[in-house]
């Protein structure tokens, strides 16, 4: 008889959940604790977890000696790899990456048929009551149909945007950094959605040509992770490359724009306007000049929310345990060097 894996859950999942976690298989021990520090736990019981599934906590190196999986709560997990414990090349860090990809794939349509209908200058007009004489000119909106979306970097967030565009009739261009290879590897998707075999974008840039396809685009979607090769990717440079009427929208984190350098654009009107969920400082400050500029729609950082959030987490490390458990590739696993 195979000897039991025990797996430590920090999450608040409900029983349902933990019922569904422990069908995968009669060998799984769970232990479910609502952690705000490693020290809430018993260290005789942190030397026992042999898989932990983590929402940022981690313990300090040498109190869990047979731990070698951590499932992250959250897609980004530069939180978890900054501990101690992850210097660490014998722990696999996997991620709920594409759980928030649906959500996040609407949140970036809703905003292109905001800007696209004028829905920000329409409501500006209700609050007043205002009905212009020359509506018609002012509020002459453009179809999604023929534009050109750019999507930088065509991971699950990127593929389930592009599936929903295609049916806009809209053309899609991604950064990806291998575009010979575009079909997902090992990444969570749910079915019908995405695009794990790369077949909607129609053109992949490699990272190096980002500013050629921000040239090309009528909208732009930034999805890449945070790392240090990614900071402030979206710089003035960038930003000078984008067309005139190009809306920028950032749903990935705040320090991959270059903020100072994108309100300046906006100031100037060199780019059409921004929807951003993410900010280089959360909250966001209450004198930023984002908060009053006409052409910015602005929400607190909450396009991967939906009320499935934890069934969704549960349903990849469901999947992941059986992977686990059969000696299988784990879907969303990092790669230590790339940082994501």
């Amino acid at each position: 008889m195979q000897e039991p894996l025990n797996v430590l859950i920090t999450a608040d999942f409900s029983d349902a959940i933990m019922d569904r976690l422990k069908s995968v298989s009669p060998r799984l021990r769970f232990t479910r604790r609502l952690l705000k520090s490693a020290t809430d736990l018993p260290s005789e019981t942190w030397r026992t977890v042999d898989v932990l599934y983590s929402t940022g906590v981690v313990p300090e190196p040498d109190t869990a000696p047979r731990l070698r999986w951590i499932q992250g709560h959250f897609a980004g997990v530069e939180r978890i790899l900054a501990q101690p414990l992850l210097a660490s090349e014998d722990i696999v860090v996997t991620t709920t990456s594409g759980i928030h990809a649906p959500k996040m794939a609407e949140y970036t349509l809703a905003m292109m048929l905001a800007f696209a209908h004028k829905l920000p200058t329409i409501f500006r007009l209700q609050q007043k009551a205002e009905w212009p004489e020359n509506r018609l000119e002012l509020l002459l909106p453009r179809e999604l149909r023929g534009t050109t979306l750019g999507i930088v970097g065509y991971g699950s967030i990127g593929r389930a945007t592009a599936r929903l565009a295609q049916g806009f009739g809209m053309q899609v261009l991604a950064t990806k950094r291998d575009v010979f290879h575009p079909q997902a590897k090992n990444e969570f998707y749910f079915p019908g959605t995405g695009d794990p075999e790369g077949i909607y974008a129609n053109r992949l840039y490699p990272p190096e040509a980002l500013k050629s396809m921000l040239a090309d685009s009528d909208f732009v979607q930034v999805t890449v992770p945070s790392t240090p090769a990614n900071f402030h990717l979206i710089d003035e440079n960038m930003l000078a490359a984008m067309r005139k009427t190009a809306i920028l929208i950032n749903v990935a984190r705040g320090d991959v724009v270059d903020e100072a350098a994108l309100i300046r654009a906006l100031q100037a009107r060199q780019i059409g306007g921004a929807a951003l969920d993410v900010f280089e400082r959360e909250p966001l400050p209450t004198d930023s000049p984002l908060w009053k500029l006409d052409q910015v729609i602005i929400s607190p950082h909450i396009s991967g929310n939906n009320e499935h959030y934890n069934e969704s987490a549960a349903e990849l490390f469901a999947q992941n345990l059986e992977r686990y458990l059969t000696d299988q590739e784990l879907l969303n696993r990092i790669d230590r060097t790339r940082g994501y």
